[in-house]
């Protein structure tokens, strides 16, 4: 049986990865997509399976060579899926998921009309400035622009089936190893309270 295609989008700071992680300890169905980017590595992040980490040039000639399902730009940066690589996690019968960004989620609706889309966010600005702030990874300057993009992306959640506030982790781990398990063993992907 062909796995599902499972979008989580949201934004930064809103905890997608530790969700993530907790999705793919719980639910064995689960395979993850490494999504490619032009940004640095952050402290511990591996090539390869945090990310594949790609020069400006790289990215641009995998655009040309039409390797991604989906690409964005998110504060001065490039994500992308690399579309064959999901496909044949679909194809082994693996439900695959993206974490990408909200015009990335878009592009991915759009191309894919049976993906479920699941938006993460914390519960309030504050607390996602909070979360950036301790991350110490971020100049001032791009700390204001992921804050200014959490604004629209917030506003934008009303375009996914289903919606996870992180305000407690163990909460929100089990609130998203609830749905995953539901969506990949055939449950209503429209299932947005």
């Amino acid at each position: 049986m062909r796995g599902r295609l499972i979008v989580v989008s949201g934004p930064s700071g809103a905890g997608k990865s530790t969700l993530i992680r907790a999705s793919l300890e719980a639910v064995p169905e689960l395979a993850y997509s490494v999504s490619a980017t032009t940004r640095d590595p952050r402290p511990g992040e591996v090539d390869g399976k945090d990310y594949i980490f790609l020069s400006r040039d790289e990215f641009e000639r995998w655009i040309e060579e039409g390797r991604f399902l989906e690409w964005a730009e998110y504060s001065g940066n490039l994500y992308g899926t690399h579309e064959q690589k999901v496909d044949e996690l679909l194809e082994a019968g693996k439900s695959v998921i993206l974490e990408i960004e909200l015009q990335g989620a878009r592009l991915v609706r759009q191309k894919r009309p049976d993906a479920v889309m699941v938006f993460v966010r914390a519960p309030s600005l504050e607390e996602t400035r909070r979360r950036l702030t301790g991350r110490a990874t971020e100049t001032d300057e791009a700390l204001e622009s992921r804050l200014a993009t959490a604004v629209g992306e917030v506003a934008a959640s009303v375009e996914f089936d289903h919606e996870v506030v992180n305000e407690d982790r163990d909460r929100a781990c089990n609130d998203i190893v609830g749905k995953m398990k539901s969506i990949v063993r055939g449950g209503n992907s429209a299932a947005r309270p």
